[in-house]
């Protein structure tokens, strides 16, 4: 009797495997790939002491030390001892993220994993792979992007290093990303891709102006450049989102009868003039921006991204200013308590 209850357990773990072998070989890779980065991280303490290593950058790995103790002590996010040691990427990638969206649709494909739910993205640490995918779902008939992370959090299950290639950020950007993904660690809805990332960019935004008024002063060249790289930032995402808009009114006017080819001539001639307007955008530099898709012009993944991260953020600063009385704290203290992790 036990024999035969043992090998109808084994049979049903091997279609079980068969069944989800293609989620579970990417988990493995993706495993594989973060242990890797985790065991070569060497703590931050070595390299602050380290005479070659060069002070300009250490004093980028003290400012995140400063911001992460910041995140913590001033803004209440969790301590997961995150960002205490560093990996040396050598000047490579490391990470790559696919996106895909319908092609006359403002509609993402989502990628459903264990535990966190659907997400209209998919790492690699293998690029062949992400490219293989993206080929995939080209031909599938898929607007699809790849862009290449500064940082990713693995929610506090491992212990995410300082990344090499994060040191070459400004100060504010570099504080605002650190916040930015220890905010994942703290607060994370499940299959809420959206949410997540708009309160994620948004208290790292607001968290990196506050770290560096308090660190460096209202008139510090750091605070400064912050505030204007910011500034700069929120003009092309608005003016993106707003893109997005005229995109999907656009798409809403389609319909099957129209030929893929009209489509294609409709999509291509509204998504120029949107990237053609930004040189009606004052930037604080006083410089243009007209050329950015000179070479190839953007689909429907890169407008989906603003709608990602930014697109919640007027009603977050609203909360913010009203509800809370501009204390991030007692925002992060609140959406902690509304949204219990995971």
């Amino acid at each position: 009797m036990l024999k035969k209850i043992l090998g109808v357990v084994f049979i049903f773990l091997v279609v079980l495997v068969i069944a989800y072998w293609s989620l579970i070989s990417y988990g493995i890779g993706q495993g594989l790939g973060q242990l890797k980065i985790i065991r070569e991280a060497r703590p931050v303490s070595e390299f602050l002491e380290d005479p070659d290593f060069p002070d300009s950058l250490k004093s980028k790995l003290v400012l995140i030390l400063d911001a992460r103790k910041f995140a913590i002590d001033s803004l209440g996010l969790n301590d997961t001892k995150n960002y205490s040691t560093l990996f040396d990427q050598k000047g490579e990638e490391l990470m790559w993220v696919v996106l895909a969206c319908e092609p006359f649709r403002l509609v993402e494909k989502k990628w459903d994993f264990p535990i966190v739910g659907s997400f209209p993205y998919k790492g690699f640490f293998d690029k062949t792979k992400a490219l293989k995918l993206r080929e995939e779902l080209e031909k599938e008939g898929w607007d699809v992007g790849v862009r290449n992370p500064s940082g990713w959090s693995t929610l506090g299950w491992f212990t995410d290093p300082i990344l090499s290639g994060m040191l070459r950020r400004s100060e504010g950007d570099l504080a605002s990303l650190i916040i930015h993904e220890m905010v994942h660690a703290t607060i994370f809805v499940k299959d809420s891709a959206d949410f997540n990332e708009n309160m994620a960019s948004f208290i790292g935004d607001r968290g990196a102006e506050l770290f560096l008024l308090r660190a460096f002063g209202d008139t510090s060249r750091q605070y400064q450049e912050y505030t204007h790289q910011d500034g700069d930032y929120r003009k092309v995402a608005e003016h993106m989102l707003r893109g997005t808009k005229v995109l999907d009114s656009l798409y809403g006017t389609m319909s099957d009868a129209d030929s893929r080819e009209v489509k294609l001539e409709l999509k291509e001639k509204y998504i120029r003039k949107i990237v053609e307007a930004f040189d009606t955008i004052t930037f604080s530099d006083g410089k243009r921006r007209s050329g950015r898709f000179a070479r190839r012009l953007p689909n429907n993944t890169y407008f989906m991204s603003f709608h990602t991260y930014e697109s919640k953020h007027d009603y977050m600063l609203d909360e913010w200013n009203g509800r809370f009385s501009h204390d991030l704290k007692k925002m992060i203290e609140y959406y902690r308590k509304a949204y219990p992790f995971l």
